[in-house]
């Protein structure tokens, strides 16, 4: 493999050309070369590609249970590593290896053996709930599998489906599972006034594009008196769902495969959430526009969305700006055009998401942050 280094005199100056030793002149303006800043952001590349090589660390070592192996278990060397796991030894030596390179893990060379840190188990093993951070690197090589696919979509249009994402919708509900069970019930339905106490008494509540329906199996083992109805198209998805209900032993949750820019129910709700779904839709405004016509007079619609504006430069200092614009790009976007969409995007905007809301007939809509999740927002509408 080439080494890779920093460039040590910066790219050609603007106004010539190198051509086989020759130097060509343009007719343009020339500009000059800040030698320093073009070194600094080749070292920055330089990390990038170290730092992404890290992420694919990350998601095997989450996948693998190596996290959770090593973590409160003291030094341990490869070989107990690998036998603890049930890993391949000579495979778990070299992921070692490269957790030692990204000082995810300590390695004490004079007896051979390797610590999992607890600052750093307390955010990268299972035992973390919420704040296991090693569950989101498992995006990486999701989105990296059909790079080829928007690749020609860049060059001939269209999009990538939704089937070319094999592990999409199991790596969307380990992602989305621990923080329902962490703030749903105690966070985010609190924030429409008086919901906990509606759901208590017995109402009937549709969630849209629910995937595995962990959030309708929350909901309705928290509240048994109400009714759920979990809508999506993707079968193995809604499977998935059915099997944690019957788990559950839940008999006031049901799931129905369904394409919700044409639900075609009316007045049959008095609430409607959809969490982190709204963005992906092929036809959103058809979206928002049939959940309008499904909530009975003053019912409501929870939904939670990525926090961004509708303006680029208003994303600047956005966490994870960089990630979330990359997801989009390879899922989010792609998806809804292969569907002949919009491709609204994941960093649609509170600006736009008020404007459809406002075209589907919801009148009054409060957008409020979310205390225990910094990368979204929870907008509460009125049917009006």
């Amino acid at each position: 493999m080439a080494r890779v280094t920093a460039p040590a005199n910066g790219p050609p100056q603007a106004g010539t050309s190198s051509t086989r030793g020759t130097v060509m002149t343009v007719h343009s303006t020339e500009t000059t070369l800040d030698q320093a800043r073009a070194e600094e952001f080749a070292n920055r590349m330089v990390e990038v590609l170290d730092t992404a090589s890290t992420s694919l660390l990350l998601s095997l070592g989450h996948r693998l249970g190596i996290f959770d192996t090593m973590a409160g278990s003291g030094a341990m060397t490869c070989a107990q590593v690998a036998e603890a796991a049930q890993l391949n030894e000579r495979y778990t030596r070299e992921w070692l290896a490269g957790a030692t390179m990204a000082r995810l893990i300590d390695y004490d060379p004079r007896a051979d053996t390797y610590l999992l840190p607890p600052e750093h188990a307390a955010c990268l093993t299972r035992a973390a709930g919420p704040d296991n951070l090693a569950r989101f690197m498992a995006v990486v090589p999701l989105l990296a599998s059909v790079d080829e696919k928007v690749e020609h979509a860049f060059r001939h249009g269209g999009g990538v489906p939704y089937s070319a994402y094999t592990r999409f919708h199991e790596v969307m509900a380990e992602m989305s599972g621990e923080v329902m069970d962490a703030s749903l019930i105690n966070t985010l339905l609190p924030m429409m006034d008086g919901l906990p106490e509606r759901l208590a008494m017995g109402i009937d509540v549709a969630d849209i594009g629910c995937g595995r329906g962990h959030a309708v199996n929350v909901m309705g083992r928290t509240y048994p008196d109400s009714t759920f109805v979990g809508y999506d198209f993707n079968d193995e998805a809604l499977a998935f769902a059915r099997g944690e209900a019957d788990a559950m032993r839940l008999s006031n949750v049901r799931f129905e495969l369904r394409d919700v820019a044409d639900l075609g129910v009316t007045e049959e709700f008095d609430l409607v959430t959809a969490f982190d779904s709204i963005h992906d839709q092929a036809h959103p405004a058809q979206v928002l526009a049939a959940i309008h016509q499904a909530l009975r007079p003053s019912g409501g619609f929870l939904m939670v969305d990525v926090r961004a504006s509708s303006h680029l430069h208003e994303n600047m200092d956005m966490p994870l700006g960089t990630f979330l614009y990359t997801v989009s790009l390879m899922h989010c976007m792609t998806v809804s055009l292969a569907l002949e969409g919009d491709g609204l995007g994941t960093a649609w905007g509170e600006q736009k998401a008020r404007e459809l809301l406002a075209e589907a007939g919801f009148g009054d809509v409060q957008v409020m942050e979310i205390d225990t999740d910094p990368l979204d927002s929870c907008y509460v509408a009125k049917k009006t």
